[in-house]
């Protein structure tokens, strides 16, 4: 997989579960647990992605 299909591919992740956030948050009964994993799950793809397009810049 190319770099750039790779940071695509995350960052369709990354809104997914944005998305997943926001329909937690707005249930009746929230569970913090719940979204407390995918606060970390979306951090740590933001990072990825970060890391990703750094290497990419390094590459050019």
């Amino acid at each position: 997989m190319a770099l750039e299909d790779r940071i695509e591919a995350l960052k369709k992740k990354h809104a997914d579960l944005d998305r997943q956030l926001r329909e937690e948050s707005s249930r009746v009964s929230v569970d913090q647990l719940a979204i407390g994993r995918l606060k970390a799950l979306k951090l740590g793809i933001k990072d990825e992605i970060e890391r990703l397009m750094k290497d990419k810049q390094a590459v050019a």
